[in-house]
């Protein structure tokens, strides 16, 4: 069963490592965790437009961690993960998540997956596949009292 909207953000603990450092998240801001697999290509289709975000909404207040969901067991691979980091430009802190602990407190079963927290720490939207992608920005930009 998926999150439901009103869910308290679950912790990210549980991550096999982190890159780009641990998220120092702060309380009344609104939060965009997104889920991605380097054998992904809907995450690589969807990439840029997820950089895009952050880096336009990130002075309003967004704050953005992504955590990498394996899909198969090649996808653990940390130094394939971090190439993908390099090459897709995600500065944000990034979670390694081999073990699946951070998509089970998310109960997300998807790549790519959208998740917006508003600034009260609850989960205002949840979205996965190109086609969830599409609704991301009008939710982040309502949480973020723009709309």
């Amino acid at each position: 069963m998926p999150m439901r909207l009103g869910t308290e953000m679950p912790t990210l603990e549980g991550a096999t490592q982190w890159l780009n450092g641990e998220p120092k998240l702060e309380k009344d801001k609104v939060t965009f965790v997104h889920f991605w697999a380097v054998s992904c290509h809907i995450c690589h289709e969807t990439m840029p437009e997820v950089l895009r975000l952050r880096d336009e909404y990130g002075a309003q207040g967004l704050q953005t961690v992504a955590v990498h969901m394996p899909r198969m067991q090649e996808d653990t691979d940390v130094e394939r993960i971090q190439k993908d980091v390099d090459k897709y430009g995600i500065t944000q802190p990034c979670a390694v998540d081999n073990r699946h602990a951070i998509a089970n407190q998310f109960m997300n079963e998807y790549t790519p997956a959208f998740f917006v927290f508003g600034k009260d720490g609850t989960l205002k939207f949840r979205a996965a596949g190109d086609k969830g992608f599409e609704k991301v920005e009008p939710k982040l930009r309502e949480a973020l009292g723009l709309a």
